[in-house]
């Protein structure tokens, strides 16, 4: 995707809303039928795009409570909120002001109620009616009451999510009005009342979570995946900072995932999102730590490697699922059909419902069951934009007319899935297989966040200016690029 001027992009999606749309013409493999659904309006790439980004971002405003800030984990069926999922909706808001799509005095406003709620919500040890202990939160919370859903962890890398997107916001509102002060107030002291160092039971590492039954659990965040904010917040705090040891443990990990993939050579893991989500807000251009300055490359060069071996999986399609090609692909957790396993061309082949889909060196980093997530492949353009591209045209004009919808891309879909079995979630339809019926915020957050890095590095460039990340940066032993 070329960069738009903010006039043209604007231009593009007033004219997408508008309805008067361009072809995108490409492709020579032909749309597939949908019986009863009507094809989609044709749009250009960046037509395209500029439309999904706007999708996206309504998405997150008119889902996610205006009082609370309470997002659902999914939607439209009935969910929990998603503490992660809310650091998406967080981070929403300054890509809806800089476009002019909400006023700033208004979203300032709903920022900082937001923000209000998460600093006044109970926390304690009680198992029920607390939102969270320690300046954590737990992983889900009950859409009515704003504490505790069911028996979900206290989850240290939800929590960093969902603090991100509050930071983002801090740093984003940088004004002199009341509203603005104060979203930079409790901002910080949310960051600043999370106790890292508790959540270190198991040794330098910090932990995946706690449950007050039954205290800390086992694992620890140690090796390549979607948690090294954790490590930069826990870095940067101020007061209760974890040593660097941290992120020496976290680090020693990576052996075991540095590898090949499609003869693609970079640190691994399975699922795309784990590559994604520490970029929706830290640019990693040029900045490296010690393993990666030891590797020749950095974090963004990796995940570039990352999206180029899945597209190569998915044009060599060694298990033969239907669609999959070099304009067909992203796996990552998702949403799925089934969980079982059904006969697929005479072949015994386990299908799942939600799951961590990906290709990686390791047999549970590397689950396809024919699934795809259209924002595995957009939360690339960034690092891949002529592929992305291509992949969020050639599956709109494919399957635009069913998995494109009032939020813009659905959270996945199947081809390949033509079995008459009960379904948890979304429907058959005709030859194109599987189509799920929900939205996924902490799906579509990546999705969005990347389309605005792409477009203007807004989210980017405001968490340049956060001290917390630039420190926690620092004491991983990270230089170069925009650090100096």
């Amino acid at each position: 995707m070329a960069r738009l001027t903010r006039r043209r992009f604007l231009q593009v999606a007033a004219t997408t809303a508008a309805g008067a749309l361009v072809g995108c013409g490409g492709s020579s493999t032909p749309a597939v039928p949908a019986a009863g659904y009507p094809p989609p309006p044709p749009l250009t790439p960046d037509a395209l795009l500029a439309d999904s980004l706007h999708r996206s971002f309504n998405y997150f405003w008119q889902t996610t409570e205006a009082a609370r800030g309470l997002a659902p984990d999914y939607w439209p069926d009935p969910a929990p909120a998603s503490i992660a999922a809310m650091g998406f909706a967080f981070s929403a808001v300054p890509i809806g002001v800089a476009h002019g799509w909400v006023p700033r005095a208004a979203a300032a406003q709903r920022v900082r109620g937001w923000l209000e709620f998460l600093r006044d919500a109970p926390q304690g040890t009680a198992p029920t009616g607390c939102t969270g202990y320690r300046g954590f939160f737990y992983h889900f919370l009950d859409m009515s009451s704003g504490t505790r859903y069911r028996d979900s962890e206290l989850s240290t890398v939800d929590t960093t999510l969902l603090l991100m997107g509050a930071r983002l916001c801090g740093q984003y509102f940088d004004g002199t009005d009341v509203d603005e002060v104060a979203i930079r107030t409790i901002a910080d002291a949310l960051c600043e009342r999370v106790e890292w160092n508790w959540a270190q039971a198991n040794g330098p590492g910090v932990c995946m979570g706690w449950r007050p039954e039954t205290g800390f659990l086992s694992a620890d965040w140690i090796g390549y995946n979607e948690a090294i904010p954790v490590y930069l917040l826990a870095l940067g705090s101020q007061a209760h900072a974890v040593g660097t040891d941290a992120w020496a443990v976290w680090t020693s990990g990576y052996d075991a995932s540095w590898g090949r993939i499609e003869g693609i050579e970079h640190l691994t893991f399975g699922p795309l999102f784990g590559h994604h989500f520490t970029q929706c807000w830290v640019d990693l251009r040029g900045v490296s730590d010690a393993y990666l300055r030891a590797r020749g490359i950095d974090y963004f060069e990796n995940t570039r490697r990352a999206a180029l071996s899945q597209r190569a999986y998915a044009t060599a399609n060694p298990l033969g699922w239907a669609g999959y090609g070099p304009d067909v692909w992203g796996l990552s957790a998702c949403d799925g059909p089934y969980t079982g396993s059904l006969s697929y061309q005479g072949v015994q082949r386990q299908f799942r419902t939600y799951a961590g889909r990906g290709v990686g060196l390791n047999p549970d980093q590397n689950l396809d069951d024919g699934t795809i997530t259209p924002s595995a492949a957009l939360g690339c353009l960034p690092f891949t934009p002529d592929q992305a591209t291509a992949a969020a045209a050639e599956m709109y004009r494919r399957y635009g007319a069913v998995i494109y919808g009032q939020y813009g891309f659905l959270d996945s879909f199947n081809p390949s899935f033509q079995f008459d079995v009960p379904l948890l979630s979304g429907r058959r339809v005709g030859e194109l297989g599987w189509v799920d019926s929900r939205y996924y915020g902490i799906t579509h957050g990546p999705l969005m966040t990347m389309l605005e890095n792409q477009h203007s590095g807004l989210l980017w460039q405001t968490m340049q200016r956060d001290p917390v990340i630039r420190r926690g940066l620092q004491r991983a032993g990270f230089s170069g690029g925009w650090l100096g």
